[in-house]
């Protein structure tokens, strides 16, 4: 490995064999060390290195301005999360966590604490997430002796859901809004609650979930007018007319809200999942 660019004593950027550039540490790695150096792998402790280029770069930034224990500590998280959620994560979750791990930090140091408006929602539509999210918080605890807010681990959880669905934060707030909207829309027309702690709701609220990154990507389902998908859209709708009635009702909420028109895959498949989840009466 060659030396691409010295970060501090004990960080480097280099170049290896096969023109990838990486990140490595290493106790006094770069010490008097200078650019264009090989350097003895043996002497590397640790090595990061993203797929994309875009994200390499942003890696590289981050190092140079970031502790390396919050790296450190970071990587640690997410081999956790990792083993805890069957999805591949997008590569940036390393990124994007240690930043805000790292800011939230030197938050909390300063005195300064965000509350999270959507910790309730997040909560309850993404359960998983929320948890780890709270181990994250008890690891950082245990090991860095800082004791962030509970709020906190709904902000972790939103930077896990976006690696699942290889979507951006902004995009995150939106679906989780669209989700909230949803589902007020359901509760108002069957005229009940959710169970929250049901399967059902669980698997309507992921059907919601890759709905609206669907819906917010521009990747919606679109009709297919072959004579089977036809009579199978058919069927649903004469057999599951209340659901679907209730579907609908999801299409204008999205349309009044966001400006999109469902299509009618679209809202065939949320029939399909209104009728799973056992609310109003089947028709």
């Amino acid at each position: 490995m060659r030396i691409k660019k010295l970060i501090n004593n004990n960080i480097l950027c280099v170049v290896d064999e096969k023109g990838n550039e990486l990140i490595v540490t290493g106790r006094g790695i770069g010490f008097q060390r200078h650019r264009g150096e090989l350097i003895d792998p043996s002497a590397v402790e640790r090595t990061y290195r993203m797929e994309e280029k875009a994200e390499q770069k942003k890696l590289r930034e981050l190092v140079e301005k970031l502790p390396m224990e919050h790296l450190t500590l970071t990587e640690q998280l997410i081999g956790y999360i990792k083993s805890q959620i069957p999805q591949k994560l997008n590569e940036s979750l390393l990124i994007t966590l240690a930043d805000h791990i790292s800011f939230a930090i030197q938050r909390k140091e300063q005195g300064i604490e965000f509350n999270n408006p959507l910790k309730g929602s997040i909560m309850c539509y993404y359960p998983t997430e929320y948890h780890l999210g709270q181990y994250c918080l008890r690891t950082i605890r245990e090991q860095l002796g800082v004791a962030l807010r509970e709020d906190e681990a709904a902000f972790i959880a939103l930077h896990i859901v976006n690696a699942e669905l290889n979507t951006n934060m902004s995009e995150m707030y939106d679906i989780t809004n669209l989700i909230e909207g949803a589902l007020s829309v359901v509760e108002y027309f069957y005229q009940r609650q959710f169970d929250r702690e049901s399967l059902d709701f669980n698997r309507f609220v992921v059907h919601l979930r890759y709905f609206a990154q669907r819906l917010f990507q521009g990747k919606m389902m679109e009709d297919d007018e072959g004579a089977h998908d036809v009579m199978f859209r058919q069927l649903i709708m004469k057999n599951c007319k209340e659901h679907y009635k209730c579907a609908q009702c999801i299409g204008e909420y999205v349309k009044n809200t966001y400006q999109k028109t469902l299509s009618e895959e679209e809202l065939t498949y949320l029939t399909i999942h209104l009728k799973r989840i056992n609310l109003g009466s089947e028709q």
